[in-house]
Order: C-alpha cells, then structure tokens, then sequence
C-alpha cells in the first residue's frame, strides 16, 4: 500500500504518530494490538508488537497467555476490561459492543481514554487489514 497508495500510507502513519502520545500505559497498547492481531491473523504485527511488548518488559509468559486472558490469572482488572473491548470492537459486526464491556471500562478508564482505546483498536484493525490483504510477511 505504501507505493500504490502513499497518501493513505501517511495517513494510518500520521494516526499512528497520534497514538504515541495517547494517556494509556504502552504495555497495554501493546497488548490490544496483539490480541486484535492474533484475533485477525496477522502474523507480521503479531511478530512487531511482541517484540516491542517485550522491550518493554512484558513478560514472554502474559504474551502466550493473552489469546486465553479470560481464563488466565495473569492479567489485571484494566487489561481485562480493555481486552474485551478490543475482542468486540475486532468483532464488530458480529454482535457491536456491549453495554457490559462498555460499562466495564468506567471504573478503570476516563471518557479521553475509552475513545484513545477505541481509536487504538481501530487503527491496529486497519493495519491487520491491510498486511493480511496485502500478505506482507
């Protein structure tokens, strides 16, 4: 997309330059990014945002536990309630996003930091989008 397309290229750069000044912790970035790329099987963002998850300290152990947050202890109140956001809005189509996971955000999130979230998951949608339909490796 990059020669085919430079000016939208630029564009999803630009928001992703946004996003690197969003109120949220850089490891949870890291982990909505990597659980909406696992959900959307994209290996090469799989590969780039485990790696930066780990140069910022995340454990290896979360990381193989994250497709099974639900089930595992090692994830906190925030990421859960962040995580289920982003496994809906992922999923959009399916069923939109529940008033529950939507209310469960509001104990641990400002109204500035449910739309960062939202815009967050949208923007690594479309970059799975396009590595996926473009089969970048």
């Amino acid at each position: 997309m990059h020669k085919s397309l430079p000016a939208a290229h630029k564009a999803l750069l630009t928001l992703d330059n946004y996003l690197k000044t969003i109120d949220l912790p850089p490891r949870l970035i890291e982990l909505i990014r990597i659980r909406a790329s696992q959900m959307n099987g994209c290996a090469y963002c799989l590969s780039m945002h485990s790696k930066s998850a780990q140069a910022l300290g995340e454990r290896v152990e979360r990381l193989l536990a994250l497709s099974a947050w639900r089930e595992s202890p090692l994830f906190s109140s925030d990421e859960r309630a962040a995580l289920a956001l982003t496994e809906e809005v992922t999923q959009i189509a399916s069923h939109g996003v529940s008033d529950a996971v939507y209310a469960g955000l509001d104990a641990h999130f400002s109204d500035v930091q449910k739309a960062q979230l939202i815009m967050l998951i949208a923007t690594i949608n479309a970059w799975n989008r396009v590595a996926v339909s473009t089969q970048v490796h």
